[in-house]
């Protein structure tokens, strides 16, 4: 059989040369794999000569994981197949290179929920989902990707495919942990141990009804109160509470549809809950809960129904994607766009952004916008570096909020993963026992290091 074609075309080489994170790497050349046999053709090929392989599915990483100056990018866009509901089990399959979007589409219409919700589900792919473990704003209430994961084919670096499904035992005392159930191996793992081919996910019921609210405060400390309380209050039970500092919500309202709403306010927190009992969502606790902690409960916005709910996502995507705009600019001076995504306890929360701009300051450096999942102590906070220096300057204030967040708690990544951009902040996290452990699972899937080279592991 004839392996697959790879492609060294300076066009095609550069359209695969950018995601998200604000880097350029020009890869030596595409695989633009059709199907699960030219990915495991184009692995087995490159073991026998040594040539690195990255994967990529939509290039949305913001950390650098799906783009490459050392070998190919192999793109998984085309594996859109297999993609398939099982009603009746509440179970779903899917090739690596359907869109999430497309996939929760899909399951709806079955009258179930894929509960995987990352901002960019219309761009990123169901196997670059699972490969960073990807999370959004509902996980508050329905967890990361690993948890919705029932089984993997993969394809390793040799290029033999197999097959791994989550073990149904109640108990089992046989192994290690870690040994006992491959899945997780590969959930999270960046590309790094082997290539997701398909995946097969459980489902949970789709709610018969959901309504989100947009609440404006006036101040940061009583919009993140707010979170907390809500998160603790069985009354509210939000599937979801996301948080958006001044900067953020100017990007709001300055985004067409987001209209003059809420001036005065200096934050937001967007809320969604699920109906209860006859499909009813009571908004009364919540009325009441604002009215108790400050928030302006007049200037409420209510959103119901899903036209209603995907034009409130499509406000918050603008955030980052007005973010990456601004970020993008900078290039050519050596600057781009700086993101985190650590988290804390969430009470934590409020101080950690308090602390992160004094420390911010300290290195000469803009505050960085904040948004994102306060419900789960987990911001975004998206610094604009407009040149080399100011780069620098940056990424040395991110790395002294880290050193605040792994003081508390914390963890240095919190859903984007680790890619290119965080490998230097896993060790302030991680033991040298913990990082030999990983290492040595890479060792044995991946001996000669050609998968996903500087991804996670320098």
């Amino acid at each position: 059989m004839t392996g697959p074609v790879v492609v060294r075309d300076e066009g095609v080489r550069r359209s695969f040369a950018r995601d998200a994170s604000g880097l350029e790497l020009v890869p030596d050349g595409v695989v633009r794999a059709r199907d699960a046999a030219e990915v495991a053709a184009c692995l087995a090929e490159a073991s026998a000569t040594g040539t690195p392989v990255t994967t990529a599915g939509g290039q949305t990483s913001t950390t650098g994981a799906s783009i490459t100056d050392r070998g190919l990018v192999l793109s998984l866009r085309a594996l859109e197949r297999p993609l398939e509901v099982d009603h009746v089990a509440g179970r779903a399959r899917a090739g690596a290179g359907v869109s999430v979007a497309a996939l929760k589409r899909a399951c709806a219409e079955a009258g179930w929920l894929l509960p995987l919700d990352p901002t960019s589900e219309e761009e990123c792919t169901v196997g670059g989902a699972v490969a960073c473990n990807a999370t959004g704003a509902r996980s508050l209430r329905y967890g990361d990707t690993r948890r919705h994961v029932r089984g993997l084919t993969v394809a390793l670096v040799t290029g033999e495919v197999l097959r791994f499904t989550r073990p149904a035992l109640e108990k089992n005392t046989v192994g290690y942990h870690f040994a006992q159930d491959p899945v997780d191996w590969f959930v999270g793992s960046e590309g790094t141990l082997g290539v997701i081919l398909e995946v097969e996910f459980a489902l949970v019921p789709l709610p018969a009804a959901v309504t989100g609210l947009a609440i404006p405060f006036t101040g940061e400390r009583e919009a993140l109160a707010f979170v907390a309380a809500a998160r603790e209050d069985a009354a509210l039970a939000p599937r979801c509470l996301e948080y958006f500092d001044a900067q953020a919500l100017e990007i709001v309202r300055g985004h067409e549809g987001g209209g003059g709403w809420g001036r005065g306010a200096a934050a937001m927190v967007y809320a969604e809950r699920e109906a209860g009992a006859g499909g009813v969502v009571d908004l009364d606790p919540w009325l009441a809960r604002v009215e108790a902690m400050g928030g302006r409960a007049e200037d409420i916005l209510v959103f119901e129904g899903e036209g209603a709910l995907r034009e409130a996502r499509r406000l918050r995507h603008a955030v980052p994607a007005t973010l990456n705009e601004r970020g993008a600019r900078c290039r050519a001076r050596g600057g781009r766009k700086v993101s985190t995504d650590w988290a804390v306890p969430y009470r934590a929360l409020a101080d950690v952004l308090e602390r992160s701009r004094a420390l911010a300051a300290r290195h000469g450096v803009e505050p960085a916008v904040v948004f994102g999942h306060a419900g789960n102590g987990h911001p975004h906070q998206n610094y604009i570096a407009r040149d080399a220096d100011e780069l620098e300057r940056a990424e040395r204030a991110v790395g002294a909020t880290l050193q605040e967040v792994l003081r508390l708690g914390g963890t240095v990544a919190a859903e984007h993963g680790i890619g290119k951009l965080k490998r230097r902040w896993v060790p302030l996290q991680l033991s040298p026992l913990q990082l030999d452990a990983m290492r040595a699972l890479k060792q044995r899937l991946d001996p000669d290091g050609l998968l996903a080279p500087g991804n996670v592991f320098p």
